[in-house]
């Protein structure tokens, strides 16, 4: 059976119908998920704000690009390394070639 997919914002909707009284079994019945995503998205999502939720949004998507900037940077640095690595070991240290 495929999940329903769910928008953070529409996970806050939900996680209010459940804090306005409605129990959680409904509120899991209704909408086609299980009790332990419930919790799971009550433990990310609970008590935030539209705002608050625009503005974890947008710390998420710049996390992501720090992450990807660095896997860049730590790939070029560990290519510089091999490549001065390699140079060492072809010349001798008297700088002739015997």
């Amino acid at each position: 059976m495929r999940r329903p997919i769910f928008a953070a914002s529409q996970i806050v909707e939900i996680l209010k119908a459940g804090e306005g009284g409605l129990p959680v079994a409904e509120v899991i019945r209704k909408h086609g998920n299980s009790r332990a995503t419930c919790f799971i998205w009550k433990q990310k999502y609970g008590g935030v704000t539209g705002a608050e939720l625009k503005h974890l949004k947008e710390r998420e998507t710049e996390n992501a690009k720090r992450k990807r900037m660095y896997a860049e940077l730590a790939l070029e640095n560990t290519a510089i390394k091999d490549v001065r690595s390699r140079k060492r070991q072809g010349r001798p240290r008297g700088g002739r070639w015997r």
